[in-house]
């Protein structure tokens, strides 16, 4: 199978590139609209940011699917992988409809009742109706491209990314400088890219996987509940920590007039998602071999590998963050002379490393948690420090102790650190081991 011929390096690029392009797509956006005015670059990453809420429904189904499916072609039972992406087609399916009418229904409304400035309301408006009209793309997407992974064909759902990314950069040139469409022509490209995306990942997992041939079923209610099981904890646990940096950023706009503080967290954000970009990466490759080997049994080489693949996100976050924080003032003379500027976010970027090297052990143990099914506990330890360390660490340090955004940057590093070492005792605990789906009478 193709799954069995697959190694951690094979998932883990494929998958750091296709985040990187994702998160190149919103750069573009951004840098073409600034041609419109910043008027119009303010309400589509408001309006992006209200619309991303709404979609994390959409994650309940397909981070839960790929422990399930996982699992179950790990244990040879591909069928019951296919009929996991059903599932999830049918829910994010009838979801991304009614969301997708409301949007495009009552982009109005939801512009006034979410508190828009007045002078965005307009672009804001007829971004929410065309990109949240099309939000059953962001419902369709994901379940194809789990799949996918799932099976480890990594390469395919990264060449939709690109080829929608080239899509959407040449319409954006078209209907921006050849029609003056502004915001609605940029809103276009983006929902025919999120088509021709959705297109490929579809056709790639009906020509590549044969899954639905197999005979293995087991009653779609087990399914979905083992979906839930898993992805509705990880859905929380993404709304807490939107809702959390929210707050954060909330008490930066409250540290001075000028905005210095929340321009230095912009810039050091920017030098930063590379290191994020390849965390990530690492830890959902990691947790597809995971599902693999506890689906075939193999709970010793599942350990071996989740500390592998911790460890290797160490070794990378270090090096990436130490180059940041060592040449971060040439860096930042590319954007600002500033001194005070200069030296802000060059202390900032020497506490990402020891950040970033919290963020990739939480991230690579945490997926790897639950993806063996043991997904409540992640989502209860995440929800008590984001909040104690986060929000009340940003508090505290930034603006009752004066440190500002660096006191922030404490608060952050100081939560991801902590989430990571109890994830890493859940783990080195082996109780993730009585969590999993496949009961040992039901491998093959």
């Amino acid at each position: 199978m193709e799954n069995g011929r697959k190694t951690l390096r094979q998932l883990f690029v494929p998958i750091c590139l296709e985040t990187l392009f994702q998160m190149l797509s919103g750069m573009v956006d951004t840098l073409m609209l600034s041609s419109v005015g910043d008027d119009a670059v303010g309400a589509v990453g408001t309006a992006n940011t209200y619309i991303s809420i709404f979609i994390i429904t959409f994650s309940i189904i397909s981070s839960g699917m790929v422990a399930v499916m996982t699992q179950y072609i790990g244990a040879d039972k591909v069928g019951v992988a296919y009929q996991a992406r059903q599932v999830g087609l049918a829910f994010n399916g009838a979801i991304g409809v009614v969301l997708s009418v409301l949007l495009f229904c009552f982009s109005g409304q939801v512009v006034t009742a979410v508190g828009i400035a007045p002078q965005l309301k307009e672009y804001a408006s007829t971004y929410f109706r065309i990109v949240g009209g099309g939000c059953i793309l962001n419902a369709m997407i994901p379940i194809f491209s789990s799949y996918l992974r799932a099976f480890g064909y990594t390469k395919n759902p990264l060449v939709g990314t690109i080829t929608g990314n080239i899509v959407n950069l040449i319409l954006n040139s078209v209907f921006l400088f050849g029609f003056n469409m502004g915001v609605a022509g940029v809103a276009i490209a983006t929902v025919i890219s999120r088509i021709v995306n959705l297109l490929m990942v579809a056709g790639a997992s009906a020509r590549l996987i044969k899954a639905k041939d197999a005979p293995e079923r087991i009653p779609n209610r087990e399914v979905f509940r083992n979906i839930i099981r898993v992805g509705l904890p990880s859905a929380m646990e993404t709304g807490l920590y939107n809702l959390a940096m929210t707050l954060m950023i909330r008490f930066l706009n409250q540290m001075d007039a000028e905005g210095i503080n929340v321009t230095a967290r912009s810039y050091t954000t920017q030098f930063t998602n590379l290191a994020y970009c390849a965390g990530a990466a690492l830890a959902q490759a990691n947790a597809i071999m995971t599902g693999w080997r506890i689906g075939a049994g193999e709970y010793d080489a599942c350990d071996r590998g989740t500390r592998k693949a911790a460890v290797t996100g160490i070794i990378i976050a270090t090096v990436v963050e130490s180059v940041f924080a060592l040449s971060s003032g040439f860096l930042m003379r590319l954007f600002t002379d500033d001194p005070q500027m200069i030296s802000l976010v060059g202390k900032l970027l020497a506490i990402d490393i020891v950040l970033e090297i919290g963020r990739v052990t939480n991230l690579v143990y945490g997926n790897a948690l639950k993806t063996s099914g043991d997904a409540i506990f992640p989502t209860i330890i995440g929800a008590v420090f984001m909040y104690l360390c986060t929000v009340g660490g940003t508090w505290f340090f930034g603006i009752h102790l004066g440190l500002l955004v660096v006191g922030a940057y404490i608060g952050l590093a100081s939560d991801e650190c902590v989430r990571a070492v109890f994830m890493y005792l859940r783990w080195r605990s082996g109780k993730w081991r009585e969590k999993t789906f496949i009961r040992q009478e039901d491998r093959v």
